[in-house]
């Protein structure tokens, strides 16, 4: 195609100067509106500027309260909810407790028992047959010789405790050291 060697501000053969909708001073007209209307924009929002302002200050207020109170209400229900979880493992953890006191226990008495230590069951049945044959002891020497006056009765004893290991040692050292009275001749 050959190059056109027209101006290309030059008005078109088919569109004569004057009659485009941006030709001459109708275009001029309308840069000029439409700076104007840019200028009158401008100018009412610096006028309008520090009302919209205030406006946005006075709804981001109102929305950071309800920001504030929606997180508190939010934080309160999450407290709840922890207060509920550490409960539900606090009462967890005292049945764990209570299962490995048992399993503490348990254990003990198995190797007292292996040791040869006497339960308190055990003790207080020992104390009830000392008191069965003391009385029956004494009612086999009243009847050798009534004669002596009614002996005083046993003391009721409540439950023992196990004897320490110190206890039955100090007990065994005293029964030694006590003098033994003499055997009657025999008949």
């Amino acid at each position: 195609m050959p190059r056109s060697t027209k101006n290309p501000d030059a008005p078109d053969d088919a569109n004569p100067a004057g009659s485009g909708p941006f030709s001459g001073s109708k275009a001029r007209d309308s840069a000029q509106q439409i700076w104007q209307a840019g200028l009158g924009a401008f100018a009412k929002a610096q006028q309008e500027g520090g009302k919209v302002f205030e406006a946005l200050v006075k709804e981001g207020a109102a929305m950071q309260r309800k920001t504030q109170s929606t997180t508190q209400e939010r934080l309160s229900e999450a407290a709840e909810r922890m207060t509920s979880a550490a409960s539900v493992l606090g009462t967890r953890a005292a049945g764990q407790w209570d299962k490995l006191e048992t399993i503490f226990e348990d254990r003990v008495a198995k190797a007292l028992a292996r040791l040869g230590v006497p339960t308190a069951r055990e003790v207080q049945a020992l104390h009830e047959r000392i008191d069965a044959l003391t009385q029956a002891l004494q009612a086999a020497t009243q009847a050798q010789n009534p004669s002596q006056a009614a002996p005083r009765p046993a003391a009721k004893r409540g439950a023992a405790k196990p004897p320490t290991g110190r206890a039955t040692a100090a007990r065994k050292t005293a029964a030694a050291a006590r003098p033994r009275p003499p055997k009657p001749p025999a008949e």
